[in-house]
């Protein structure tokens, strides 16, 4: 059948087998040598006429690309240049620049809005979000601050003449600055991180340039519109191991109340544990006390150390109540439950040994057995020469909860003077630490209903 009139009919592309077209819109880059800028109709914020935005992407050696915007308006002669620098960078960035010479002057220069701009010598500051960002160079900063503070001087002179005469006299120091009769310090303090100042000697280092990047803070972040980051919620427990808790108590020597402190501490290489110390105000008495921050561990440990140095003597030490202590060379064997549970080094534990020891009540006055003291006299000269590192013995640790700690110096390494052994609890192990009775799971069984 003939087509329509004035229908032309031919083969369709597919028939004919052409190539299919290229796809409509292609990248945009600014190495691009057939790019041309863009031209827009808008508005003349002066004068409320049509006239020209011309858009362009350019690159910007040894930094990125940018977006140029550049107003001009042929009917009141109005004209105006923007940047845009696209996303937010990660980190703010920092230009200190120290201006020596008129070569300085002319280096390139990307300010954003967001960015201030601060002359030292002159304690001046251009504050972010006052101007437009710009393509320009350092001498054409201070030329746009020189016009931006001499736009309102006739009205200043007319209503403040004295606020106006100041302004004169920096704006002449401005204007010295331009000239650059002696060396002065810029800088471009830029949170969103897209501002720039040329380096010259780009890729050598610049001695008159220092860059420095860093982390926003939670107001410039606000200042950029970002959604500051909520600070992580600690939990409960987490604020336990920072915090220092007291509860009222009374003094185990005098009986006047007293406060105790608490705290969470993590030993390196070995668990949490729970300090407790009291000091009285009234009599003086100091007393601390460990409890183990955990539970009680599957196996008992035997803890072995051969003392053969005086710095054996600075190792931290925890002794949990359950654990009893052995120096097979003294003969010595101290019980479970016996001066509680301790944190302190070895030597403070082998001292508090000594003093238990020596002024026991029951050992001192009159009617204290010869043969006895003289023993405990022995006693405590040998544990001296121990404490001192005069006298080589066996220091061991048996706690059947699990619960003590003896430092390693070699840790992660192994402590060749040191054996740490883990055993199977016997029952009656198990007897003394409540554990026999003890039922973990399916204790719901066999409970009688609550009516």
């Amino acid at each position: 059948m003939p087509g329509p009139p004035g229908a032309a009919v031919g083969p369709s592309p597919s028939a004919a087998g052409s190539p299919a077209t290229g796809p409509l819109f292609r990248p945009l880059s600014a190495e691009d040598e057939e790019q041309q800028p863009t031209e827009i109709e808008s508005l003349c914020m002066n004068c409320y006429r049509n006239g020209t935005t011309r858009l362009l992407l350019t690159k910007i050696p040894f930094f990125r690309e940018i977006i140029v915007s550049s107003f001009f308006c042929e009917h009141c002669g109005w004209n105006n240049t923007e940047i845009c620098s696209g996303r937010i960078q990660d980190q703010g960035v920092r230009y200190t620049l120290t201006v020596r010479g008129q070569e300085d002057m002319n280096r390139e220069v990307v300010k954003t809005d967001s960015a201030t701009t601060r002359i030292l010598e002159l304690d001046f500051e251009i504050p972010a979000f006052s101007q437009k960002g710009a393509l320009t160079t350092v001498e054409g900063l201070i030329s746009r601050a020189i016009s931006g503070l001499e736009q309102d001087q006739p009205t200043r002179r007319a209503m403040e003449h004295a606020v106006a005469e100041r302004i004169d006299v920096f704006i002449g120091k401005l204007k010295d600055l331009k000239q650059v009769a002696s060396p002065f310090t810029l800088i471009i303090d830029d949170p969103s991180g897209n501002s720039f100042v040329e380096n010259p000697h780009a890729p050598q280092k610049d001695d008159a340039l220092v860059i420095t990047h860093y982390n926003r803070t939670p107001q410039q972040a606000e200042m950029l519109g970002l959604q500051a980051e909520a600070p992580e919620e600690k939990s409960e427990e987490e604020d336990l191991r920072n915090e220092v808790l007291q509860f009222n108590t009374n003094c185990p020597e005098c009986n006047a109340p007293a406060q105790t402190n608490m705290k969470l501490v993590q030993i390196p290489h070995f668990k949490e544990v729970i300090i407790m110390a009291t000091n009285c105000e009234n009599c003086g008495h100091r007393t601390n006390e460990v409890k183990s921050g955990g539970a009680v561990e599957p196996l008992g440990t035997k803890i072995t150390l051969h003392i053969t140095d005086p710095s054996d003597m600075t190792r931290d030490l925890l002794k949990s109540e359950t654990c009893s202590v052995e120096i097979p060379e003294l003969e010595f064997e101290l019980g479970m439950a016996v001066l509680g549970g301790k944190f302190t080094t070895l030597e403070g534990l082998l001292k508090d040994i000594r003093e238990l020891v020596t002024k026991n009540p029951f050992t001192l006055g009159d009617s204290s057995n010869p043969n006895q003291t003289e023993k405990l006299q022995e006693f405590s000269q040998k544990l001296e020469q121990i404490i001192e590192g005069k006298m080589k013995a066996h220091f061991i640790m048996n706690d059947p909860a699990g619960n003590s700690y003896l430092q390693n110096v070699y840790a992660p390494e192994d402590d060749p003077e040191m054996k740490v052994e883990r055993y199977k609890r016997t029952f009656d192990q198990n007897e003394e630490l409540g554990l026999n009775d003890m039922k973990t799971e399916g204790y719901e069984e066999g409970l009688a209903p609550q009516r």
